[in-house]
């Protein structure tokens, strides 16, 4: 089968398109032929190599963590999918930049008929890191107050969302140009980043939404200013949830204020719960831009997501509907 793998880290330029095996699946997985899948935030960092000390891979990795399609086979202990199914999920390990890829059942969903696969591949990291991050690591609560960054990117329009339902009241950053955009999702303030401290304009929070990365900490504690700032307007005993920084737990703690780096797991019981939102119009995911399912695409997409401003997610598409 054709995929696009890189073969080392680096820029978006690392990717090459290959002639490799088609996926051999365990008893619980699924073969999926890819339909549709994304440049994910989770690519990024394994691409560049940010996430080097957390994910290990061995080249040449194919990336592609969120995937929809069709089920093409089903492993013998696999009973909640069949062969024909259209579904998406999350292939945590990667996978999605080839015309198939292995996928646990427990990991995927059937898609509802209302839903393309580009909307479907939009879906399985973005929904399940906001919906972990804010109800298993944050514990959001009715009536608490939640600062969530980057509150028009593909977690973060989803956060958003899904904070508001949940009764919280929703602070977010975004862009100007961003923030009817993130009011319509249901954001009760919006904070242009760009222009505004955001410690400053946020008042006391319960809960912290991290997604930025700083590019300088203290060569001493390993913290940037976006974390110093997070924790100044956080209430004593608050929750810190970073997207970002997986040692963020080892940081010097302060006024009992819990800081967790949220590492996401594939749960079907999550994906099922996402996805009646979604076929009850309480979730919507917004696709900014799709490109081809080609080298040249996907390293565009990838090149898109560092270098210019957008809304929701980056979708790379390899089959018409």
């Amino acid at each position: 089968m054709n995929a696009v793998v890189i073969q080392a880290y680096g820029s978006p330029g690392v990717f090459t398109e290959l002639a490799v095996d088609v996926p051999v699946i365990t008893d619980t997985q699924v073969l999926i032929e890819i339909y549709a899948t994304t440049a994910s935030s989770a690519d990024q960092l394994v691409r560049s190599g940010a996430f080097k000390q957390v994910v290990q891979v061995r080249f040449p990795h194919v990336l592609g963590v969120e995937v929809a399609g069709i089920v093409r086979a089903a492993g013998v202990n696999v009973s909640q999918l069949k062969v024909g199914d259209r579904v998406m999920g999350l292939a945590r390990a990667g996978g999605g930049y080839a015309d198939f890829a292995a996928l646990e059942e427990s990991g995927a969903v059937v898609i509802p008929p209302e839903l393309s696969f580009q909307e479907a591949a939009a879906l399985p990291a973005s929904a399940l890191t906001a919906w972990q991050s804010l109800f298993q690591y944050g514990k959001l609560h009715s009536r608490q107050r939640i600062l969530i960054h980057a509150g028009a990117g593909g977690v973060g329009h989803l956060a958003v969302q899904l904070a508001k339902q949940h009764g919280a009241y929703v602070i977010a950053t975004a862009r100007t140009t961003n923030h009817e955009f993130v009011r319509q999702l249901g954001a009760d303030e919006v904070i242009d980043h760009t222009t505004t401290d955001f410690a400053e304009a946020a008042g006391d929070v319960d809960i912290v939404l991290d997604m930025v990365r700083d590019t300088a900490v203290d060569a001493d504690t390993g913290i940037g200013l976006t974390e110093r700032k997070n924790t100044l307007i956080l209430r004593d005993n608050g929750r810190l949830i970073s997207l970002v920084d997986p040692s963020i737990a080892t940081h010097p703690k302060v006024r009992g204020i819990e800081a967790r780096f949220a590492y996401i797991e594939p749960n079907r019981n999550d994906l099922t719960s996402i996805i009646q939102l979604v076929q009850e119009n309480k979730l919507k995911v917004h696709v900014d831009e799709s490109f081809p399912f080609t080298a040249h695409g996907i390293a565009a997409a990838h090149t898109h997501y560092e270098t210019r401003p957008f809304r929701g997610k980056l979708v790379i598409v390899r089959q018409q509907e």
